[in-house]
């Protein structure tokens, strides 16, 4: 009974948080849209440029601790004891505090360095409001990590969600009092980039309030003075554990860094080399605020893509430990066709409906062109992430990261040789091919462990024309929308959405029923992936489009 009582509340935890998760992803991309439309691209570009770094640096500041804290803890909870799980937050507490406070120094004092490095000096206000948030958040992660050690996911889940709803309400606060008293756009950024700071000092202050109510839960420690024998002892055994969350923690760091440096490629490379192209300070921001119109939408699309990845991990363990080669390849197999379909169908919608969402998103349609090419970055990394989910599942964990670090590197060497020569298209190019090569190595190493083999004609010949017809049916209604609800004289931006929404609807109605039609999805398949597949199957046969 103790053991499914324990097996629930992994469940209802993992539920929880997942929900949490989405809600605080779903808040945190689509902030930029209000965020560009308030600001303008001047403002969007100096937020994109500093946003990955201050990402990278709260990366590093973490330092894998939340992991490492939520295991220990776990591991004493597991043996019945509390001694070693309150050692583990005093301990990991003074590192993380300490890591903020060094590295939002080397942030806040050394922001004109990196500006000279990025190349421009409208930066480093934004910088420096950004370095404020270290104060907070890796205390706030710290305790997350306890209470997860506990599986006690309600605390992350408010306080993710807090957190979000507050930076995202200090910022637009903010952007509108700064833009109204005229202020500068790098002030402008500051402010938004502000938001962080004041979300993650709300989201430590929720933590704070769930610690203080574990503290009464519990019976206080016997305190006592310790002998100096004792003292040293006490001291060894703290060191020890330092050590031992260290070796844990710096490899979750190093994979997490990994996913940090790809974004991060383009905040050193590419407003660089539009201003050394001609572009001038602040037209290389606008054209960088431009270039990442497309981010949020294909966000989504990877927000999505890493939710359902994570149900695949222990399914594909369990028949890995049963030692059922042919089930592991075959759910290899079938998650790649899915999450591929599911990428590229989203890839060629986003192309498709490119100009009436940037209108509807951003009021116009300049750069266009460019997110019809940062659209299929939504295919490549659908199939990184669920191949780095699949090779974790079987445990090579260390491998995707490195492969995402080969293409952090690619990425830079194709920003380097493409933004000179196309601008922002360049560095959208360099985004496509960076995110299709971490997928083919992922895949590439799947195949070798697993024994997979995939065929050309189930991803690519059949596929394909699904595809044209999900394109021209997206591409008929959306034009369809947009001339009647012209004539009728509604504004651009409500006219640009209800396109969009039509081709979104016509073009996916089409993939569905494709993919059912022309046997590229059969039910016994759609039943095996796990979670989703049953309900999934049921919905379809209940529209009739399952036999």
């Amino acid at each position: 009974m103790k053991e499914a009582g324990t097996s629930s509340k992994i469940l209802q935890g993992a539920f929880v948080l997942s929900i949490a998760m989405m809600l605080s992803k779903l808040i945190g991309t689509l902030q930029k849209i209000p965020l560009q439309n308030m600001g303008g691209d001047v403002v969007f570009g100096i937020y994109n440029t500093v946003y990955p770094f201050y990402t990278l640096m709260i990366t590093v500041a973490l330092a894998g601790f939340p992991a490492a804290i939520s295991k220990f803890v776990a591991e004493d909870a597991a043996m019945g004891g509390q001694s070693q799980s309150r050692r583990v937050i005093r301990i990991a507490s003074v590192v993380m505090a300490l890591s903020g406070i060094v590295f939002g120094a080397v942030i806040y004092f050394g922001a004109p360095l990196i500006g000279m490095v990025i190349d421009n000096a409208s930066v480093v206000p934004a910088l420096r409001a950004s370095a404020i948030a270290l104060l907070f958040v890796p205390l706030m992660s710290g305790l997350r990590g306890f209470f997860q050690g506990h599986q006690n996911m309600m605390p992350t889940a408010v306080s993710q969600i807090t957190e979000q709803c507050v930076r995202v309400a200090v910022m637009i606060i903010l952007l509108v009092y700064l833009t109204t008293v005229g202020a500068s756009a790098e002030h402008i950024a500051a402010g938004a980039l502000f938001g962080s700071a004041a979300g993650g000092a709300a989201g430590l202050v929720v933590m704070g309030g769930y610690w203080r109510g574990y503290r009464r839960g519990r019976h206080s420690a016997i305190r006592g003075t310790a002998s100096a024998g004792e003292a040293r002892e006490i001291g060894q055994k703290s060191r020890s554990l330092l050590w031992s969350m260290l070796r844990y923690a710096i490899p979750i760091c190093l994979g997490a860094l990994a996913i940090s440096l790809v974004n991060l490629a383009d905040t050193f490379t590419v407003p660089r080399l539009l201003k050394a192209s001609g572009a001038g300070e602040d037209g290389a921001m606008i054209q960088f605020g431009i270039y990442n119109r497309g981010m949020p939408v294909v966000q989504l699309i990877t927000m999505l893509a890493t939710s359902l990845s994570v149900l695949f991990i222990p399914a594909l363990a369990e028949a890995k430990v049963t030692g059922d080669k042919q089930l592991v390849a075959d759910r290899c197999r079938l998650s790649l066709r899915w999450f591929w379909l599911v990428g590229m169908a989203a890839s060629i919608g986003i192309a498709v409906l490119a100009m009436p969402l940037n209108i509807a998103l951003y009021q116009d349609g300049t750069g266009t062109s460019v997110i019809r090419w940062i659209a299929f970055t939504s295919a490549g990394s659908a199939l990184s992430i669920i191949s780095a989910a699949l090779l974790q599942g079987i445990g090579i964990v260390k491998a995707p990261a490195l492969h995402l670090l080969a293409a952090a590197a690619v990425k830079t060497l194709l920003n380097l040789l493409l933004v000179p020569q196309l601008g922002i298209t360049g560095a959208a190019i360099a985004s496509v091919a960076a995110h299709f090569l971490a997928a083919a190595l992922n895949i590439a190493l799947l195949s070798r462990r697993t024994g997979l083999r995939i065929r050309a004609g189930a991803m690519l010949a059949k596929p394909a024309i699904i595809f044209a017809g999900m394109a021209l049916a997206a591409c008929a209604a959306m034009l369809a929308a947009d001339a009647l609800l012209s004539a009728l004289g509604l504004h651009a931006r409500i006219t640009a959405a209800a396109a969009s929404l039509a081709g979104a609807a016509a073009g996916g109605a089409v993939f569905l029923a494709g993919a059912v039609k022309t046997g590229l999805l059969s039910e016994q398949e759609l039943r095996m992936l796990p979670k989703i597949g049953a309900p999934l199957a049921s919905l379809l046969r209940r529209l009739h489009l399952l036999a």
